[in-house]
């Protein structure tokens, strides 16, 4: 009875653990080429976001799409000591993304808004490293989720 229970055990977890699941790498779902990138806003943030979705683009599709970018940047004070001191930053990067097909001209928009924030330092040296890192973080959440819009929309048309 006991042997007859541990088979079963033993067939349901193989089963089970060998689904077929498979994580699918972006790079394969990429099916367009990037023709130009349009920016407005941030030009530092823009020259970021504009060479990390260059590397997406796949030379040998025939979709050709255009990106517009528009990003805003919010910079406020989340956290105060009690001398009233500034101890932690909050920044807020805000990107309006217009997708143009240049088969059927279509125009999709959508928004992807990313924040985080970051300590004060004693150095102001170190506060702007800080600051540097978190909006180097944001920038490479933000593409990749423009990437993952731009292959769901592309596939839905």
């Amino acid at each position: 009875m006991k042997n007859l229970r541990l088979i079963t055990i033993l067939i349901s977890l193989i089963l089970l653990t060998s689904c077929g699941f498979k994580i699918i790498d972006k790079r394969e779902l990429i099916n367009f080429d990037i023709k130009q990138i349009y920016t407005n806003g941030d030009r530092r943030i823009n020259f970021e976001l504009k060479n990390k979705l260059s590397d997406y683009s796949n030379i040998n599709s025939n979709k050709i799409i255009e990106i517009e970018l528009d990003t805003k940047k919010t910079k406020s004070i989340k956290e105060k000591n009690i001398k009233n001191e500034i101890t932690k930053y909050q920044i807020k990067v805000t990107v309006n993304v217009k997708l143009i097909t240049t088969d059927n001209r279509s125009k999709l928009k959508f928004t992807i808004e990313q924040e985080g924030d970051y300590v004060v330092a004693e150095k102001f040296s170190q506060t702007f490293d800080n600051e540097k890192k978190l909006i180097r973080n944001i920038i490479n959440k933000i593409s990749e989720n423009i990437i993952s819009e731009i292959i769901n929309k592309l596939n839905v048309i």
